[in-house]
């Protein structure tokens, strides 16, 4: 979750780092078609739905619950360009935690004006990835209750512009360098995670700023890091001389519970926050440690994100410099990169516990961690993506089988050591006819063993640089891989694909088959413009191979169908980017958020909800992208009693972090950057923000917009989407 590639001055994803050969495995021949651009259409329209919340959510009792919905039971939102978040008639959106409240009866409240201090105590920005975690009426850990619980969420970057970012300082900050510290001081603060307990009463939800739970991760809280690479050459710093730990987490993203009751958080693109300079590859004097640098975008002498190395000589600051200019890696902080990029467990129940990186599961852009069901006596299983264009999709399998006592576990870190410490990471191959291959990523992989870009040694290494591992393996190179879900229904498993402005006609195949023009108003856009859903069946979680077909090509309504508009949307339901992705376990709908910069001239951002289907429901199709066709796997057409857009959010805000409570009655998504697109300039005039959310929805001070988490509820208290 981020700025979206295709969006003008995007700093997140304009990373392209993987120049590997890897090929397209479909094998059919181009033939040449003449191709019209697409034109843009539609009307915005908005829609508000009003009424208070009513009734007390209750607890629900083991094994009650909404069976899988037949049909989605709600009127479609249209289009919308409003600054507001939209959702169907009969519904109710209330924000209840944002930007800046504080997390400590001591804490003032936030004035948002840019004056606030005490940022370890208080919500960080951009809401992302996130998970319910119910307490009963004591307090104590519950799967059942559904009317008091924790959210744990990620806090991914902050809306910025010339490095600062300006809406959290009250002049808007300073873009030139070096930086102030006390200014830097506040964004190594905003980012992270924070746990926060929630309470349903007759009036509606609220957050407890008091509550005992309440806790904030930031830049600067330590962390252990465990599995193959702990210990390692590689995460040696001065910081921690033997790379047993680590500070701090970063640019978290996408999300997930594991089957033992714990967070995990995916560190995405922190590569953009440090700095090297222009001189660092020839005091290095080391090719492939300069390959490996590259390979993760951090280029010699490439501008970091925010400038925090410049702020003085105190660590907190230098350690966003990674060159190379001790006499080793306990003398400066070359190794700092490296320990980030990992997947991160934190047990919400336990504010007093360190965070967890969990390297076994790989160093790369991840986006969320989904789970496949945990069936006693077989391996836990996990599904990723690595966020970037060209970017490939893994899997990890435990060596120790599930035993489903450690579902509640006394402690719950010592079943994550157990379950993510020790197993083998592999990444996927899809094959022109439908099927796919798991590739190990080990020494016992000859691919890997033998490669020539990079000399792994030993597990560590292919931890530490899991990307060039997955070069040599032979993965397929996908449009940005983010989130994963896996259908309770069947078990197969669903993975966004946002969008690829670098894919072209020389390069689709049969799971990324689309290049395409398409025109935002006057601007010319080009590649895989709107994304996929991608998704795969396997016989069991544990094995090496699957099928797969696209479930979902998002376009907007009016694309040409032969080879864009390959899934017939409507008004009702197109979109464009999707995203985040999350199957309700109350009811088996599949929500689907979006992060776009291609079609926000019709509308802003958005949720829909899906019904499945299941792998092969539809056929082979074949695409024309400029002179060439594929054959791909196409799912079977949508219609808007399939899917359907749930929700439109306000202006320049992602639609982002799902969860909801275990009767499906509570539904809480996140709003982030609204307003993302107001100028540094502008920041205390605010009639020129581009948005005003939350303010302009009655929630706290000031006019400067806030990311904030949103809770929605069905008027009549009844499930949401049935």
């Amino acid at each position: 979750m981020h700025h979206d590639d295709l969006r003008p001055g995007a700093l997140f994803n304009d990373e392209d780092s993987n120049t590997s050969a890897n090929l397209p495995f479909e094998q059919v021949l181009a033939t040449r078609l003449s191709r019209r651009s697409l034109l843009r259409g539609g009307a915005a329209a908005t829609a508000a739905a009003g009424a208070a919340l009513t009734g007390c959510a209750t607890p629900m009792a083991s094994g009650e619950g909404p069976a899988p919905v037949a049909k989605l039971g709600f009127q479609p939102v249209p289009h919308s360009l409003a600054d507001s978040v939209i959702v169907p008639p009969g519904y109710t959106a209330q924000v209840i935690y944002a930007l800046g409240d504080p997390l400590g009866a001591d804490v003032p409240a936030f004035k948002n004006d840019g004056t606030d201090e005490r940022w370890d105590l208080r919500a960080g920005d951009h809401h992302d990835g996130m998970e319910w975690f119910g307490l009963d009426a004591q307090g104590k850990p519950s799967d059942t209750f559904a009317s008091r619980g924790l959210l744990a969420m990620n806090h991914e970057a902050t809306t910025d512009e010339k490095r600062s970012s300006f809406f959290i300082h009250a002049d808007g900050g300073t873009a030139n360098l070096p930086r102030p510290g006390a200014e830097i001081d506040k964004e190594l603060m905003i980012h992270g995670l924070s746990v926060v307990e929630i309470q349903r009463n007759p009036k509606g939800w609220s957050y407890q700023p008091a509550s005992a739970f309440n806790r904030r991760v930031t830049t600067l809280s330590e962390a252990v890091i465990t599995g193959p690479a702990a210990g390692s050459a590689h995460l040696v710093t001065p910081f921690s001389p033997g790379g047993t730990k680590a500070r701090g987490t970063l640019n978290n993203c996408g999300a997930g519970r594991t089957p033992w009751g714990t967070y995990v958080s995916g560190e995405e693109n922190w590569y953009g926050y440090f700095f090297r300079d222009a001189q660092d590859d020839t005091r290095r004097n080391d090719p492939q440690m300069t390959a490996a640098l590259n390979r993760y975008g951090r280029k010699a002498g490439a501008a970091s994100r925010h400038g925090w190395e410049s702020g003085g000589t105190d660590d907190r600051y230098s350690r966003w410099n990674i060159s190379a200019t001790g006499a080793s890696a306990r003398d400066d902080w070359r190794n700092e990169f490296h320990t980030f990029g990992w997947v991160v467990e934190l047990d919400p129940y336990s504010p007093n516990t360190l965070i967890t990186k969990r390297t076994a599961l790989g160093r790369f852009a991840h986006e969320n961690v989904t789970f496949a069901k945990a069936t006693a006596g077989e391996p836990v299983v996990a599904y990723m993506g690595c966020d970037a264009r060209g970017e490939y999709i893994y899997k990890f399998v435990s060596s120790e089988k599930w035993d489903p006592a450690d579902a509640h576990a006394r402690n719950r870190l010592v079943a994550g050591d157990k379950y993510l410490d020790r197993g083998t990471l592999y990444v996927a191959r899809f094959n022109a006819d439908g099927s796919g291959d798991w590739l190990e990523l080990s020494l016992k992989n000859p691919a890997v063993k033998d490669f020539k870009g990079f000399d792994f040694k030993n597990a560590a290494d292919i931890c530490v640089f899991t990307r060039l591992a997955a070069d040599a393996a032979g993965a397929t190179k996908m449009d940005r891989p983010e989130w994963a879900g896996v259908n309770p229904k069947n078990g197969e498993v669903y993975i966004t694909l946002t969008n690829n402005s670098q894919r072209s006609s020389a390069t689709v195949d049969a799971a990324n088959p689309r290049a395409y023009t398409d025109m935002k108003g006057s601007k010319t856009q080009k590649g895989n413009v709107n994304g996929h859903i991608v998704r795969l069946a396997e016989a069991r979680p544990a094995d090496a191979s699957f099928r797969w077909d696209i479930f979902l090509f998002a376009s907007q309504a009016d694309g040409d169908k032969t080879n864009v508009n390959l899934s017939n949307l409507t008004d009702e339901n197109d979109l464009s980017s999707p995203d985040g992705l999350v199957f309700s376990k109350a009811t088996g709908v599949c929500w689907i958020e979006t992060d776009d910069g291609a079609y926000t001239d019709v509308t802003n951002c958005m949720l829909l909800a899906a019904l499945p289907g299941k792998v092969g429901d539809g056929g082979a199709r074949q695409v024309t992208s400029g002179d060439k066709t594929v054959t791909t796997q196409a799912g079977k057409p949508q219609t808007p009693a399939t899917l359907r857009r749930f929700l439109v959010g306000p202006k320049g805000a992602e639609i982002t972090g799902i969860t909801e409570t275990p009767d499906g009655r509570a539904l809480f998504i996140n709003i982030q950057h609204a307003g993302e697109n107001t100028k540094m300039a502008d920041v205390n005039d605010p009639d020129k923000y581009e948005s005003q959310w939350p303010a302009n929805a009655g929630y706290g001070a000031g006019k400067r917009p806030r990311s904030a988490t949103i809770v929605i509820t069905r008027n009549d208290g009844g499930v949401i989407g049935t």
